[in-house]
């Protein structure tokens, strides 16, 4: 398998895990944000949006809503523009 295939091996791995979570609110937060983003999305974003869809989703949902403030080692771009997505209507 060539570089370019394991590419793609990952950013499909990843797109299934952002739309597969345990929680259906951040199936609906993550993924169709992997669909928009995903494919235009360097390697070192492609790691950190890894270590998003890592943390557990009670988390990601307790930021989302604001209910805790995201502290400041998780803190990133990509987080935040993710969650100034789901806030859209």
């Amino acid at each position: 398998m060539g570089p370019d295939d394991e590419d793609t091996v990952r950013r499909k791995r990843i797109r299934y895990r952002a739309w597969h979570r345990g929680m259906k609110e951040m199936d609906l937060v993550l993924g169709p944000f992997a669909d928009r983003r995903l494919g235009e999305l360097s390697e070192d974003q492609l790691d950190v949006f890894e270590a998003i869809i890592a943390y557990p989703d009670i988390t990601l949902y307790r930021w989302m809503t604001g209910a805790e403030p995201v502290p400041a080692r998780y803190d990133s771009a990509l987080l935040r523009e993710i969650l100034n997505s789901a806030a859209k209507p």
